[in-house]
């Protein structure tokens, strides 16, 4: 009989860690059933209702997607405001460059059609947007954009789906634990590192997934940067070589909501009471970006 081991241990503490944090990051994000309990138009509305965050290199703007819209906190200002007259639930949301916008979710209270948007586009920095592919078929609650591809995790199937064009058609791919986030290699579009309810694997293009470590949390790859994960203790780690090895960076006072970077210094983590902080030092230390 095979002697029991610590490893085991590990596995049972890590899918608690992972439940636990699955539960953060879901809290609230259930499709439209509570939207229309408030008119939407103020941020302070929807602070406990983040999804994702994401950073316009036209202008250095952060945008918040929300349970009901989208919001922007122009560069310098703690403030955020409504972009647009949409409350659509925004679910999965990605920059692809300046103004240029990738989402998911679901359609705001009244509208007719579908309940899941698919992947929906803009071109306006939020203002306006438009059907893409697979409408009624994927609610995308992770959603990455590098080079022609996209990744988005569907909710609906729990398979990762990969397009090579834009989103314009799209492969499916099984995954071996459900995904809390993923990370897309700025250098390798074909290379993604994905954050499970058991650790962090890898995977790249004609290979399977491949279990890299033991951390569970949200991921950041910036262009320039190192691969950043914060854990559901707030613990901020960063990676050189791509998951490989890790080192301690710094801590957040919880475990974040929404995380992302535009560079590998600047980094914004959404807390689940609709406080964004901001790192200027590769998070190391945090201060106040947006307060609900």
């Amino acid at each position: 009989m095979k002697k029991p081991d610590r490893a085991s241990g590990r596995g049972i503490r890590r899918t608690s860690t992972g439940l636990v944090l699955l539960a953060i990051i879901l809290a609230g994000c259930g499709a439209n059933e509570e939207s229309g309990s408030s008119s939407g138009t103020e941020f302070a509305t929807q602070a406990g209702h983040i999804h994702g965050l994401g950073v316009n290199p036209i202008d250095d703007a952060l945008f918040i997607a929300t349970h009901s819209g989208l919001f922007r906190s122009p560069s310098g200002s703690s403030a955020a405001e409504r972009v647009g007259s949409s409350t659509q639930d925004i679910m999965g949301f990605s920059v692809a460059g300046p103004d240029h916008f990738f989402g998911s979710g679901h359609p705001e209270p009244g509208t007719q059609g579908p309940p899941n948007l698919g992947l929906i586009e803009s071109r306006d920095a939020g203002v306006s947007w438009q059907e893409v592919s697979l409408l009624g078929e994927a609610d995308f609650h992770v959603l990455r954009y590098s080079g022609d591809r996209v990744y988005g995790y569907n909710g609906l199937s729990g398979q990762l789906m990969i397009s090579a064009d834009r989103g314009v058609s799209w492969q499916s791919s099984n995954v071996p634990e459900p995904l809390f986030d993923l990370a897309v290699n700025p250098r390798r579009p074909n290379h993604l590192i994905a954050s499970t309810e058991l650790g962090i694997i890898e995977r790249t293009t004609n290979s399977g997934w491949t279990r890299l470590g033991d951390q569970i949390g949200l991921l950041s790859w910036p262009d320039d940067g190192p691969l950043f994960v914060v854990e559901g203790d707030g613990k901020v780690s960063v990676s050189a070589d791509g998951g490989g090895s890790w080192k301690s960076r710094g801590r957040l006072p919880e475990a974040p909501v929404a995380l992302t970077s535009s560079s590998a210094d600047d980094i914004y983590a959404a807390l689940k009471s609709g406080t964004i902080l901001n790192s200027n030092d590769g998070g190391r230390t945090w201060t106040t970006r947006v307060r609900p």
